[in-house]
């Protein structure tokens, strides 16, 4: 069985014969992208802040714009960016039953602590 081959391209040899299927990849049209949100942590900050929302066609692009967008003025140090479809989130209609388990636990409430004042960021 003979093989055509062709070196066009420069990308070495690629099959020119019938055995190799080429199936066009799908793409998304803008529209489609994923949207993703995005946290920012300041120079000065200790957590991620969420600064908006953008769509990306992946993971690495969603970085790279969020830097673009988010960031134009050196405002950060570390960039998340999070598929908006993967976040979970509980309602604000059930913050009762969600966190009323806490309200019988003062003891971790920082009013019954004395801290320092040289102690930063608390």
């Amino acid at each position: 069985m003979s093989t055509d081959v062709t070196a066009e391209g420069g990308h070495g040899a690629i099959s020119t014969g019938p055995e190799v299927p080429v199936e066009p990849k799908p793409t998304l049209s803008r529209r489609e992208w994923p949207l993703y949100e995005v946290f920012v942590r300041g120079k000065r900050g200790l957590n991620h802040v969420h600064v908006g929302s953008l769509h990306a066609p992946d993971d690495e692009m969603a970085v790279h714009a969020a830097r673009d967008v988010y960031t134009r003025r050196n405002e950060g140090v570390s960039i998340w960016v999070v598929k908006a479809a993967d976040i979970t989130a509980s309602s604000p209609d059930e913050k009762d039953p969600m966190f009323a388990p806490s309200g019988d636990k003062v003891y971790r409430h920082p009013t019954f602590y004395e801290i320092p004042e040289d102690v930063p960021h608390m």
